[in-house]
């Protein structure tokens, strides 16, 4: 009988990362991503290390800012977001701000060395009039330089073509959890309208940003599911945010155990194993992680993170911390 490390090598071989081209839903099964994820932390560590060298700089961090262009009012019943009409979070609702606004904000970004500018807008679904006053601060983005992203809700096929004509080129849409999980999360829209949206950025022609929130009470078996969903997508998301909850009081979520932060680490690494050539990005609650996490989350194969005050509408480290942790690990920037 092999001994248990023998076993461990024998899965770390067998887990070799599909090719984009072999991407579909026979490339990685779930039962592959669980076992991943049980791997041995230093195991899975050391995999995940290997996979990133593979296709990246691996002292080298890609930087977005994160603006929210509309907040508040949003019709969505999503249990962990403060934006819902639905919950009595103290946000209140915001017109779509205007074009010297968010250049002037673009212009802070680019300034503090951010390549790439995200804009959200809590819109279940945006009208067409919407996308064309979108599509103008798109145009204004690329103006200056920078890669434009934006994250505005379901999108149909038509107003993906004018997102993408006026330059956009990542649109950020979350799978959020696992599909068992899902309507327990959200009632407002289901599953597959999620991923049809994902299928209208891909027509376009736009990058795809997918990743979802851990934390809000799945267990590793459901975190895997939600990788699965992430890594089996034609092809898989060239950005990937992972969320860990932050939790607002006044949504369902408030209240949930607080997932240990190693999960959280063990998640970014299945990530980069699964998906070796996406930015994966730490995105929501860094603030609550503290700078061994966030180098561990490094280690393990994330590139990229927003950096700023704010995330929409939840806390971010300041970006003389961040420059602080990225001096003490020796990454640059891009």
């Amino acid at each position: 009988m092999p001994t248990a490390v023998t076993q461990h090598e024998q899965t770390l071989h067998f887990l070799k990362p599909a090719k984009p081209s072999e991407n579909s839903a026979e490339a990685l099964s779930r039962q592959s991503i669980e076992a991943l994820f049980n791997l041995p932390f230093s195991d899975l560590m050391f995999k995940a290390q290997q996979v990133h060298r593979e296709h990246f700089n691996p002292n080298e961090v890609q930087l977005s800012t994160l603006l929210s262009i509309k907040t508040g009012g949003c019709p969505e019943d999503c249990g962990y977001c403060p934006q819902s009409v639905h919950y009595n979070t103290g946000v209140e609702a915001s017109k779509l701000l205007d074009v010297e606004e968010v250049k002037a904000a673009a212009l802070e970004a680019q300034k503090n060395g951010a390549s790439r500018f995200c804009m959200g807008a809590a819109w279940r679904e945006p009208k067409d009039r919407d996308v064309e006053k979108v599509a103008e601060l798109v145009r204004t983005v690329k103006s200056l330089g920078m890669e434009a992203c934006c994250t505005l809700g379901m999108l149909t096929e038509s107003q993906a073509g004018t997102l993408k004509q006026a330059g956009l080129d990542y649109y950020n849409h979350n799978l959020d959890t696992t599909p068992e999980l899902y309507g327990d999360i959200i009632t407002t829209r289901d599953y597959q309208e999620r991923l049809d949206t994902l299928a209208h950025v891909r027509s376009a022609g736009m990058h795809v940003c997918s990743g979802g929130i851990v934390g809000m009470g799945e267990s590793r078996a459901q975190r895997a599911g939600l990788v699965h969903q992430l890594a089996n997508l034609t092809p898989y998301p060239e950005s990937v945010p992972i969320n860990n909850l932050v939790q607002v009081e006044g949504t369902p979520l408030h209240g949930t155990e607080s997932l240990d932060l190693l999960e959280f680490v063990r998640t970014v690494a299945v990530a980069r194993i699964t998906m070796p050539k996406a930015r994966v990005r730490l995105s929501a609650g860094r603030q609550q992680m503290g700078e061994a996490i966030q180098a561990l989350c490094f280690m393990a194969g994330a590139n990229s993170i927003f950096y700023g005050d704010k995330l929409l509408t939840t806390g971010n480290p300041d970006w003389q911390k961040d420059q602080a942790l990225l001096g003490k690990l020796g990454i640059s920037t891009t």
